[in-house]
């Protein structure tokens, strides 16, 4: 996610994370977030001590969209701000960790690359929607939590906290953590859906998805809508000949009677919530279903709580969704980022 600079960049619902490469691969979501819809049992908050941590002296300037102005916010807020918005606060405080690391990696991975603003305004680091990685302020979050807003904050400051200084590298240069909501039961080899072959986004099982809300998905369009968004002619109750599946089990292209689409084509044209789909005509309509919920490249979300509820820490769910990583000191990057500013 996104649902990230879009290989394209991006998106839930996505991450979103849609991504563009080679620095930022995602939008972590593009509105492909994990949605808080399933209760899961939850981990009393471990307290912890208001003392400057590893976040302290780095201010993140973030382009506020709906304001059309650029606001300072401490890092140490802004990654609050970006795990309320990409994840539940009421997943396991290990996802939560995981999904902490993620965004500071991002925003550390950004904040060392100041030439590259995707188009913000002169600056800004960074924006507060899912072209970079989604962001919610103090004074929203306390509008949509309402009384349930301490402890939700307090539990994902804690998670923040608990990774205080940290991101993911690969050979010692921080990764593009891509991540999304929900998988098919595997995640994808990135350059099966971007451009960017990257060797730790591999493919690897997720079978802890299947208990998300998101994991079964069914859309309808009529005949002539699904032609025209395609553009594409069907022949009698031919829906296209599928070729070939890709390393994550999603649909890797489709013959449309001599017009080749593949699947990441098909999804966004269509608005899929996966790219693994299948479909059905019945009459004038043609029904689609699908298995997953964004783009599958990196992390997946549900996963990652799945992983948490089985006793597994922050370290062993990134490890395993980002291959060959190590968790690192980013101090010295964050002192030559603060330097600058």
């Amino acid at each position: 996610m996104k649902k990230f600079k879009p290989f394209m960049v991006l998106g839930s619902s996505l991450f979103a994370v849609t991504l563009v490469v080679p620095s930022v691969l995602v939008l972590p979501f593009s509105g492909e977030k994990a949605s808080g819809k399933l209760t899961l049992t939850q981990a009393p908050a471990k307290n912890v001590a208001a003392v400057p941590t590893a976040d302290a002296g780095v201010e993140v300037a973030v382009y506020r969209f709906s304001k059309g102005k650029i606001d300072k916010v401490p890092l140490e807020d802004y990654l609050v701000g970006v795990v309320a918005a990409e994840m539940p606060a009421d997943f396991q405080e290990e996802a939560l960790k995981a999904q902490a690391l993620t965004a500071r990696t991002y925003i550390v991975k950004q904040l060392m690359s100041p030439g590259d603003h995707l188009g913000l305004p002169k600056g800004a680091d960074v924006g507060d929607n899912e072209l970079t990685q989604a962001y919610l302020s103090d004074d929203r979050l306390r509008k949509d939590w309402g009384m349930d807003y301490s402890w939700k904050r307090k539990k994902i400051l804690d998670a923040v906290r608990g990774t205080s200084g940290q991101i993911l590298t690969y050979n010692g240069q921080p990764i593009t953590a891509t991540f999304f909501s929900t998988s098919n039961g595997y995640t994808e080899n990135s350059e099966d859906y971007w451009p960017n072959a990257f060797p730790y986004l591999r493919s690897v099982p997720s079978p802890w998805d299947t208990t998300s809300p998101k994991y079964n998905g069914e859309q309808t369009f009529s005949v002539a809508n699904f032609e025209a968004r395609l553009g594409v002619h069907l022949k009698g109750n031919s829906i296209g000949v599928f070729v070939g599946r890709t390393a994550g089990k999603r649909v890797a292209k489709v013959d449309f009677n001599g017009k080749i689409l593949t699947g990441k084509e098909i999804r966004d044209k269509l608005g899929l919530k996966s790219s693994d789909f299948s479909w059905v005509r019945k009459g004038d309509q043609i029904v689609v279903t699908t298995k997953g919920y964004g783009h599958g490249v990196g992390m997946s979300q549900y996963g990652a709580n799945g992983m948490a509820l089985e006793g597994k820490n922050y370290k062993d769910i990134v490890k395993y969704y980002y291959k060959g990583v190590e968790v690192t000191s980013s101090q010295s990057m964050l002192a030559m980022v603060s330097g600058k500013k």
